[in-house]
């Protein structure tokens, strides 16, 4: 399924704009790699794992990150 698709899918479902769903989604991600919090050795390990361009993933990054990891760990 492509990103556009998954966008349009969620958007329909909480009765909202695709780009307003992709603009939640990069705003989370952010948040959770900016999160002083969220700056301790463990996360840092694990938010490196997920292959992006730049030093926050962006949306589409991240979720084919998981979607690949969902997928080999229910195999």
């Amino acid at each position: 399924m492509s990103m556009r698709r998954i966008y349009r899918k969620v958007a329909k479902e909480y009765g909202v704009t695709p780009k307003e769903v992709q603009q939640e989604i990069q705003h989370c991600i952010t948040a959770a790699y900016t999160d002083p919090l969220n700056q301790n050795e463990i996360t840092k390990a694990y938010q490196k794992r997920v292959p992006c361009k730049g030093s926050i993933p962006t949306p589409e990054e991240f979720l084919r990150y998981m979607a690949d990891n969902v997928t080999q760990e229910d195999s």
